[in-house]
């Protein structure tokens, strides 16, 4: 029986969606963020030595990383279902979006988290006002730009088609829901990237999306 370790609010949710996409039987395991931190609990380690989610574990497999997880799950089970045939344009580009998706697109808005973060954390007062200016300078000229860039980037790739990899749903668009729902959250989808906003819409009206949400609880991504 395959085990998804949901922790509320994350990255495991994608998990959820793709297994009601391949109509799979499988159990839930649920954590909770700690209320102060936001971080994973220490029950997690007992599961994966980093402590984070998602996690599966199917059998004697235990697999982390949702990217490892959605080619595992999608090539065991999915019978050439949400991927596209081998050796064609389309597979090329799903094998791209499922792992830029975490290797591009998630960095700039952890480090925009952490830098909007960063000056409201307990420090010496005196401190205070240089890592103000700190975290408002490389906001402005670094993390801002980079989440203008890709955000613009990601809209211009859904002119030529519906779905990331092409005119199908595939796991990439599975994948690439979640910096584009943290994108959302941060107002970064607005009236100038309504290819992307229309993404979102047709992904969320999926009747696996909202059976996912369903299994998997409150799903509100922070701000």
């Amino acid at each position: 029986m395959i085990v998804v370790h949901h922790l509320n609010n994350s990255r495991s949710q994608r998990v959820l969606w793709l297994l009601e996409e391949l109509g799979l039987n499988y159990e839930i395991k649920r954590y909770q963020r700690d209320s102060k931190t936001m971080l994973a609990p220490q029950e997690l380690r007992a599961v994966h030595p980093l402590g984070k989610s998602p996690v599966v574990t199917d059998g004697a497999n235990t697999l982390a990383e949702s990217g490892a997880i959605i080619e595992y799950l999608v090539e065991r089970y999915g019978n050439g279902r949400l991927r596209p045939p081998e050796q064609s344009p389309e597979r090329l580009r799903y094998t791209y979006w499922l792992h830029y998706a975490e290797g591009s697109a998630m960095t700039p808005l952890l480090l925009s988290l952490i830098f909007r973060r960063l000056p409201k954390s307990p420090m010496p007062f005196f401190v205070r006002p240089l890592v103000r200016g700190i975290a408002h300078k490389v906001k402005g000229s670094f993390v801002d730009p980079q989440l203008k860039l890709h955000f613009d980037y990601m809209e211009s790739e859904l002119v030529r088609q519906t779905w990331f990899a092409g005119d199908d749903f595939t796991a990439s668009d599975i994948q690439m829901s979640f910096p584009l729902e943290a994108g959302q959250a941060r107002g970064l989808i607005d009236g100038n990237r309504l290819r992307l906003a229309a993404f979102l819409e047709r992904a969320h009206s999926r009747p696996a999306y909202r059976r996912a949400l369903e299994r998997g609880g409150t799903y509100a991504l922070l701000s």
